[in-house]
């Protein structure tokens, strides 16, 4: 399978999730829009590294994927407390954590 088609979805992927942190309002649709684009980026590493023949793309990636996470786990905390002061997780009304 070619190496265009990976980055086709891969440019899909990115697409989709840029879409979702624009246009929704929810903060957790936002937080999986932008583990999309992650993922996104992970695909197109992995791409580049099967044409290349080298290790560099998928180390890349492995690393991506712990950032992922540990922007998840936090992302969840801070949603969790506003969601706990506020009664909503709405991007727009929200500036502070600070009542």
């Amino acid at each position: 399978m070619p190496v265009q088609y990976y980055l086709l979805l891969a440019a899909l992927l990115f697409a989709i999730g840029l879409v979702g942190v624009l246009m929704k309002r929810n903060a957790l649709i936002v937080m999986m829009c932008v583990e999309l684009m992650l993922n996104a980026a992970n695909l197109t590493f992995l791409a580049f590294a099967r044409q290349r023949g080298s290790i560099n793309g998928q180390a890349i990636a492995f690393f991506v994927i712990a950032v992922a996470a540990a922007e998840a786990a936090v992302g969840l905390a801070i949603v969790l407390a506003i969601y706990r002061t506020r009664g909503g997780v709405n991007v727009d009304e929200v500036r502070t954590l600070r009542e």
